[in-house]
């Protein structure tokens, strides 16, 4: 799937962003997020010991928003070049914020070209969403990308509003079966 620049943020630089999606176990979720671009022109911070950190959707990152349907709460989370990562959970839309429990912190894997940048992030649901792996959920896929001129662009699969809103549930507009279905319609469908 590819992410799309919001209207008001375009980018020269990014040629692509895209991101593929599986769900492994009923618990397990599988992203990959690939960016095409100059990333000399880009500012990637280096890599560091991996940890928690606040405020990463200030820079140069990759996001999921993760919710059940029909329910106004949802789950954050945000994965830097750095190796630094953040999780939140809201009971409704912007509302109610705090740091998600997690069991282990999620296994993320960053690879660098001069012209790509991956990361392979597996996240297990039970974590951010408490008793979610077994039950379907929806996703909002998202990054914030900022240039070395100081530009910022913001891409998701879905702009529901004049402004960037990554929390928006218009949003998410990705949705993953139960875990008794088949494991990758969701993605595929979208």
């Amino acid at each position: 799937m590819r992410l799309l620049a919001h209207p008001a943020t375009p980018s020269a630089l990014v040629k692509s962003i895209a991101v593929d999606v599986t769900r492994q176990g009923g618990s397990s979720l599988h992203l990959s997020y690939q960016l095409e671009a100059d990333l000399s022109q880009l500012r990637l911070p280096m890599s560091v010991t991996p940890a928690r950190v606040d405020d990463l959707w200030r820079h140069t990152c990759f996001e999921v928003f993760i919710s059940i349907p029909g329910s106004p709460s949802y789950s954050e989370l945000n994965f830097s070049p750095s190796g630094q990562w953040a999780a939140y959970t809201f009971t409704g839309r912007r509302t109610g914020m705090r740091a998600a429990s997690l069991q282990a912190p999620p296994s993320a894997a960053w690879r660098r070209t001069a012209r790509r940048l991956e990361l392979n992030v597996e996240i297990d649901l039970d974590g951010p969403l408490s008793g979610s792996g077994g039950k379907a959920v929806r996703l909002a896929l998202s990054a914030v990308i900022v240039e070395e001129s100081g530009t910022i662009s913001y891409w998701a699969l879905r702009h529901p509003t004049e402004q960037p809103d990554f929390h928006h549930p218009d949003g998410f507009v990705l949705e993953l079966p139960r875990d008794d279905e088949a494991t990758t319609r969701g993605a595929q469908d979208a």
